[in-house]
């Protein structure tokens, strides 16, 4: 239904909170759904079952070394001097089951990966053999039982867990899946985010900008950054600064997608709309508007509630690139991989990050964090992280950026040659 006159505005609504209060409230929103997916396309996804082995690995006793299989007794007391005579009983082929038994003061050729014949007990390497005339086998050295085999069951027994739920799944698990058999796993779907910007001002990047206007940053980085988190994007374009609009996709975003982002008009101004449409929004619920942050401070955060029990929260982000741009990574991010099932433990906590002296002193305000761009160099045997000026719109402050680091609320700066953390981009 569109605003028209039938609805007076909202009375503003202010509810800052700091940092930890918000994360709290974006980690308490719940994973998305959960489906089936083969092994092949599971890699990046986060798995929604504890994951055990159907079977033991190896199934059979398997070489370890190419060589001979043998008895372990019938070498003992073997050296180069002393050599011990195996008589010569075949060969294992790979890919399938040995030929026979093996008898006592016998011995069998095998390769690496190869199953171990009945009776035997090791595998003695190559280099200490030789065979011999009279299809004997000399063996110049002893073994022990089970050296150079990889037992049944050694390598994960059955029963053991594979993977617990919550781990995001990367390329070398697919390759430990398929090698106990598991072809399709129950994972978390990936969280579509619906993608509005506002503002009459910004332009396609095609368009050479009129005075007042600029370029679209926001809408393409936001978009890269929610599909590097494993979500799926849904685009719904810029709007222009007209509430009936704006509430049109946004009941669209809520109807399509799992979280809504919101780019621009969440600051305090007389054309910022992102609020005042929001809180008509059915179902609504104003979490918070504004984090003690530096950049970033006017974000929003609604819950929607729908019929079944469903929550859709709306993320409004700042208009200012950069701003935008660092909320998006330090609290947008983590919604979406808590969405996608990631723990959010794990979700809001950095995931690379180095260590560096500062090299110039930063100056902050008590009682908001700031997030301050950082690039590092090598100097002296050691690394620097040498802040960078710019304010919110300064885009290319975060291009050249490597990172950030975070001061907190209750610090009034880091003087330089403090050893730091950086969150790395």
């Amino acid at each position: 239904m569109p605003l028209g006159d039938a609805h007076p505005p909202v009375k503003p609504f202010f509810r800052v909170v700091t940092p930890r209060e918000a994360r709290e409230a974006l980690s308490a929103i719940a994973p998305v759904g959960t489906t089936s997916v083969d092994v092949l396309g599971c890699a990046g996804r986060v798995l929604a079952k504890r994951l055990t082995v159907p079977e033991d690995q190896p199934s059979f006793h398997r070489a370890h070394m190419d060589g001979y299989a043998v008895r372990a007794r019938d070498t003992f007391g073997a050296s180069s001097s002393v050599p011990a005579y195996l008589k010569l009983a075949g060969a294992v082929e790979m890919g399938k089951a040995p030929p026979s038994a093996l008898r006592r003061g016998c011995a069998m050729r095998i390769a690496t990966g190869g199953m171990l014949p009945d009776g035997a007990d090791a595998v003695m390497m190559i280099e200490y053999t030789e065979e011999v005339a009279g299809g004997q086998v000399e063996i110049q050295k002893s073994v022990s039982p089970w050296e150079h085999v990889i037992r049944i069951g050694e390598d994960i027994a059955a029963g053991a867990e594979v993977f617990p739920a919550g781990r995001r799944l990367r390329a070398r698990d697919v390759g430990a899946l398929t090698g106990i058999g598991i072809t399709e796993v129950e994972v978390y779907a990936r969280p579509r985010v619906a993608l509005i910007g506002t503002g009459d001002e910004i332009v396609d990047p095609s368009v050479t900008p009129r005075p007042g206007q600029i370029r679209n940053v926001n809408q393409y980085s936001l978009r890269a950054m929610a599909t590097e988190a494993g979500a799926s994007v849904v685009d719904l374009g810029v709007c222009p600064d007209e509430p009936e609009t704006f509430e049109r996709l946004l009941h669209q975003g809520l109807a399509e997608a799992d979280v809504v982002w919101v780019s621009g008009g969440s600051s305090v101004g007389t054309k910022d709309m992102t609020l005042d449409v929001i809180s008509r929004v059915p179902g609504t619920e104003i979490v918070f508007h504004g984090i003690s942050v530096a950049p970033g401070k006017p974000t929003i955060l609604a819950r929607v509630s729908r019929e079944g029990g469903a929550v859709i929260p709306i993320l409004g982000l700042p208009g200012h690139p950069v701003s935008a741009l660092v909320i998006g990574d330090v609290f947008g991010v983590p919604l979406l991989r808590s969405q996608g099932g990631e723990p959010a433990a794990e979700a809001f906590s950095p995931r690379n990050v180095a260590r560096a002296r500062l090299a110039r002193t930063v100056d902050s305000s008590p009682g908001r964090e700031d997030y301050v761009r950082v690039r590092l160099r090598d100097e002296g045997g050691g690394r620097l992280a040498e802040p960078l000026p710019g304010k919110s719109g300064a885009v290319f402050s975060l291009v050249h950026a490597d990172g950030y680091i975070v001061v907190d609320l209750h610090r009034e700066g880091i003087e330089a040659g403090e050893e730091i953390e950086v969150v790395l981009f």
